[in-house]
C-alpha cells in the first residue's frame, strides 16, 4: 500500500505529474487508429485522478478538524 500524501505541495505535484502522463498518452493516440479501448484508458486515468483528488480533499478536511 502506498503512503498517504498529506502535504499540499506534494498533492499538487502528484496531480501535475498525473496530468502530464494523461497529456502524453493523449498525444500518443493516433485519431485515425484510436479505438474504444484507447478512450477507456483515458477515462480510467481521469477517474483515477478524480478519486485521488477526492482522497486529498477528504484528508485535508480531517486535518482541519
Amino acid at each position: 500500500m502506498s503512503n498517504s500524501i498529506s502535504d499540499k505541495n506534494k498533492q499538487v505535484s502528484y496531480v501535475k505529474e498525473r496530468l502530464q502522463i494523461f497529456l502524453e498518452v493523449l498525444d500518443a493516440i493516433d485519431p485515425e487508429t484510436a479505438d474504444v479501448e484507447d478512450i477507456d484508458n483515458l477515462l480510467k486515468i481521469i477517474d483515477d485522478l478524480e478519486d485521488k483528488m477526492d482522497q486529498f480533499h477528504h484528508r485535508d478536511k480531517l486535518i482541519e478538524e
